[in-house]
Formats: structure tokens, C-alpha cells, sequence
């Protein structure tokens, strides 16, 4: 059965993109250097040959995984989630209660995620501590490191609503 994944319209709109590269650029470049190496000769003993269709190989199984990443994608509908509790899409400002320092968070998709940018795998042991709670709680999460303990500030939308 295929795996059923969710993304955000921009996430979704990436992989096509993607796709769109793949075959449209990277397929007939490799196909061109399938008949340049055919060109040169005996097959049998041709290191460029062998190696453009294993290339070719490759990408045909990589285009052929996008195409079914995107055909079971599902778009998530930001509006229809509750905006007073923290769920995917949520952007959550939290205070370190030990330390009185203040971390903001994205909870998003897990093929979404990017720390540099804030985005937090939903599935992470913070966003997982996170999820359901409202403005004030306090929670305490375990994290590889130990505990932290954090006080939820405020919660927003992706698409900036409250």
C-alpha cells in the first residue's frame, strides 16, 4: 500500500518542480550521453556507455519515486485546524523556564523540516511534547540531552492567523 504523506502547498509545489527538472532537463541530457557513448564504438569494452546507463537507471528510479510521492500527496488545509492549540503549521514562540531564553518554532511535516529555518519535524520529540497544548502551558519534553522545560507564549498560523 503507498504511503500517504502530507504537505503544504509550497512543500508539494517543490517536488513537482523537481520533477519537472528531471525529466525535462537532467533525462535528456543523460539520453544524449547514452548516444554520444554508443557513437564510439564496441559496447562491450565502453566505460562511458555502462556508466550513462547506470545513470540513466538511476534517474528513472528516482523520477519514477517522485511521481509516486506525488500522486499519494495530500494537502493539508490550514484553515480547518484549530488555531488555539498548538498542531502542525503552528508557529510557536516558547521561553526556556530555566534560562529565560525565547525560541521560535514551525511545526511542519517531517519532510518539510529545516532547523535553520525554525521548521520542526511534527514527529520530534519537542514538537510531539508541543502538540495540543495552548498559550500558557507549561511543559516539560525530553530530548536526547535530558529535559527541558518550556512555557508556551504564543501560537500563530503559518498563514499569520491566530
Amino acid at each position: 500500500m503507498p504511503e500517504i504523506m502530507y504537505y503544504t502547498s509550497e512543500g508539494l509545489q517543490k517536488l513537482k518542480e523537481e520533477l519537472q527538472h528531471l525529466t525535462t532537463v537532467e533525462r535528456p541530457f543523460i539520453s544524449k550521453q547514452i548516444a554520444e557513448a554508443r557513437d564510439k564504438g564496441d559496447l562491450s569494452e565502453n566505460a562511458e556507455y555502462s556508466a550513462a546507463k547506470e545513470a540513466q537507471a538511476l534517474l528513472e528510479l528516482k523520477i519514477s519515486k517522485l511521481q509516486e510521492v506525488i500522486s499519494n500527496a495530500r494537502l493539508i488545509d490550514e484553515s480547518k485546524l484549530d488555531s488555539k492549540k498548538i498542531l502542525i503549521f503552528s508557529t510557536v514562540i516558547l521561553k526556556n523556564t530555566k534560562n529565560g531564553s525565547v525560541v521560535t518554532y514551525t511545526l511542519v511535516p517531517e519532510n518539510e523540516a529545516n532547523v535553520k529555518q525554525g521548521k520542526i519535524s511534527v514527529n520530534s520529540p519537542i514538537a510531539k511534547g508541543l502538540l495540543g497544548k495552548v498559550i500558557g502551558d507549561k511543559v516539560e519534553i525530553s530530548i536526547p540531552a535530558g529535559k527541558i522545560a518550556f512555557e508556551i507564549i504564543d501560537i500563530k498560523r503559518q498563514n499569520g492567523k491566530v
